[in-house]
């Protein structure tokens, strides 16, 4: 892959995919985006992947969009940011929301616009306990994108969802821990390795069952109790036909470690 602002490698069977624009704070401009979605179609089409460790470069997680690009700076005619939603930041939320393998965001320092929303589209969010979470769009006569205002209703309730899109205050990484907005927060110095490590334990673990209880919890939202136990019902039968199934099975009899393969 021919990547622009992207750092990439592959460890133990986790993609760690890093902004790289250190010097703005990893602000997003059209090569980052389009080289982010080479990096996560890439890591979907790969069998040997089973985890994903989205983080960012020196002191800031992202900054969101870099507001100097042309493709977003005011100017006459006035840019179309309902294209560059689409064509870019949709497209980025869906892939990471919809992988089928377990998805970590480790975010240190700063999270602004778009980049305090994209994390909460990954399974779990690790913070630095020096990181901030700020919905900054309201600073420059905008809405949350980036899915936010359809997630952090969900994840923080309506009242606090306000709060945070219509004030635009930072909110720090135990305050998002307590709202229930991120996973959890660790010592700024261990937070490279504390989510390479719960990364990497994730990828050991049968990655069609995460996949399925991730999206049957999605289904949940819009589901009576009667579609739901159809859909567990349904995604249980495809689960007990698979080899993670069987190898969960008799090692638990064996009284063993599991070896799962992820099918």
């Amino acid at each position: 892959m021919n990547l622009t602002d992207i750092l990439y490698e592959v460890s133990e069977g986790v993609a760690i995919i890093t902004l790289n624009r250190p010097d703005t704070l990893n602000s997003f401009n059209e090569a980052m985006h389009q080289s982010l979605h080479l990096a996560l179609d890439s890591v979907a089409s790969d069998p040997q992947i089973r985890a994903v460790l989205l983080t960012g470069a020196g002191r800031g997680f992202c900054a969101g969009q870099d507001l100097s690009d042309p493709m977003v700076k005011p100017a006459d005619p006035m840019p179309n940011l309902g294209h560059v939603i689409e064509a870019y930041y949709n497209n980025t939320v869906k892939r990471l929301y919809n992988m089928e393998k377990p998805t970590v965001c480790a975010v240190n320092g700063i999270a602004a616009g778009a980049g305090a929303n994209i994390p909460l589209a990954c399974d779990f969010v690790i913070a630095a306990k020096s990181a901030k979470f700020v919905q900054a769009f309201c600073k420059i006569g905008l809405i949350p994108d980036s899915a936010g205002t359809w997630l952090l209703p969900r994840l923080v309730g309506l009242a606090r969802a306000k709060q945070l899109a219509m004030l635009g205050n930072p909110l720090s990484a135990e305050q998002a821990v307590d709202w229930g907005l991120i996973f959890k927060t660790v010592e700024n110095e261990v937070l490279k390795e504390e989510s390479l490590a719960f990364a990497k334990q994730l990828a050991t673990q049968p990655t069609l069952a995460l996949t399925k209880t991730k999206q049957a919890l999605d289904l949940s939202f819009e589901n009576s109790l009667e579609d739901q136990l159809e859909v567990e019902r349904e995604l249980q039968t495809r689960l007990g036909n698979s080899d993670d199934y069987k190898e969960g099975v008799n090692a638990f009899i064996e009284k063993r470690q599991p070896n799962y393969k992820g099918c």
